[in-house]
């Protein structure tokens, strides 16, 4: 009965003072809408770029060469992979689906009186099911168009749309540098890379042929090794695996720096999890300020209406009002205030987080977690922030507040 009669007062109160009322729900509303909007962006991007990479190469690692300190006349020394290596690690390394061999440069492409500037990589065959590259038209070239460094090429959707428009690619022949190469295919568009790189702004074509045409190096030689473990779980021991044939096939001592590194998706993931974590806490603060603020509103607004309500109090004291009575009714009257903010709060955050996943594609929806902490949040800063005013307003000597005008 005590709860309800001060439920009934407090909301009476608010409906009385309707301006004031909205002002103090305004920082608790625009403090729960920040919570949740944040909470729910984080999620949605630490899932948008756990996405990515999955897409990307989920379980593949990553060897590319290093440079080792070594005593001697040579300081550093910079580390070589070769196709050789690749093969090797594909013959040994049990724990091992796929190896590929990548090597990339930037170069000028030129299509009747068309010219572009985009990447240009070389490649073999194991190196798509890896990345998940797929063929929209046409088809991947051949064990022979390697094996005889054939001048063809695949090129990105954004490269292809620079160079033919709305006309079809396949079968046209486009100089790359001095050299013709003809096109056989045309990748399925990927779009933006986690970085916001375009994925599709680019052309492949056969190791070999890349290195004799559009790079020069010495036989063999890539930029790159990709790998891809046989499960999920493997990951750990594919990469010991590599390691270990690597370092035989390089002739490293025991006691010497590798002249490689592997790398692997899964240790990307988590830094970049890591990241995504660091951001949300910073934008959690912001919002918890807000909160802070909004909190600070309702005690202000409860220390003037107590000022302004003193001879209400005192008539209820005097009339048997106990100073529990009053304590409920103003800890009520803030908390009222408090939880309508929050509500309202997640209603707005729910809105905006709809707008954003729409806006950015991203996968974002509310969290219910986040949720019930923003309503208790709403309850416990009606609380804290209210005991003051109330406990001041159950202190009151009834006949000094019946004296007040």
């Amino acid at each position: 009965m005590l709860l309800w009669n001060a439920m009934r007062l407090a909301v009476g109160t608010i409906l009385r003072n309707k301006t004031r009322a909205a002002l103090t729900v305004l920082g608790i509303l625009i403090g729960v809408a920040a919570v949740v909007t944040v909470t729910a962006l984080a999620s949605g991007a630490t899932a948008r770029v756990g996405g990515e990479i999955d897409s990307f190469a989920a379980d593949a690692l990553y060897v590319h060469p290093q440079t080792t300190q070594r005593s001697g006349a040579r300081g550093k020394v910079t580390g070589r992979l070769t196709e050789n290596d690749a093969h090797a690690i594909a013959r040994d390394a049990v724990s091992i689906s796929h190896v590929g061999v990548f090597s990339g440069a930037t170069g000028q492409v030129v299509y009747g009186d068309k010219n572009v500037m985009t990447e240009i990589d070389g490649s073999d065959l194991p190196y798509f099911p890896i990345r998940k590259w797929k063929i929209a038209k046409g088809e991947f070239w051949t064990e022979t168009d390697e094996l005889l460094k054939t001048k063809v090429c695949i090129l990105g959707a954004t490269v292809a749309e620079k160079l033919f428009g709305t006309d079809d690619a396949i079968g046209h022949t486009i100089r790359i540098g001095r050299s013709p190469f003809r096109v056989i295919g045309v990748f399925a568009a990927r779009g933006s890379g986690l970085f916001g790189n375009d994925q599709d702004d680019r052309i492949m074509m056969p190791i070999g042929s890349f290195r004799a045409r559009i790079a020069p190096s010495s036989p063999g030689r890539v930029d790159q090794i990709m790998a891809e473990a046989a499960t999920s779980d493997s990951t750990n021991r594919a990469r010991a695996q590599i390691t270990e044939i690597l370092r035989q096939r390089h002739h490293m001592r025991a006691d010497a720096d590798s002249d490689f590194a592997v790398d692997s998706q899964d240790e990307f993931k988590k830094s970049q999890e890591a990241i995504a974590s660091v951001l949300s806490a910073l934008l959690l603060s912001v919002a918890g300020v807000s909160l802070l603020v909004g909190g600070i509103g309702v005690m202000n607004i409860m220390l003037v209406s107590v000022a302004e309500r003193t001879r209400e109090i005192g008539i209820r004291m005097s009339i048997g009002a106990r100073e529990g009575d009053i304590l409920v009714q103003f800890l009520v009257e803030a908390i009222v205030l408090s939880m309508i903010g929050g509500v309202l709060g997640i209603i707005l955050g729910t809105f905006a987080t709809g707008g954003l996943a729409t806006a950015l594609d991203w996968p974002m929806k509310p969290d219910v977690t986040a949720l019930g902490i923003a309503v208790a949040t709403s309850a416990a800063i009606g609380v804290v922030f209210g005991f003051m005013p109330a406990r001041r307003a159950a202190k009151m000597d009834p006949i000094d507040a019946l004296r007040t005008e």
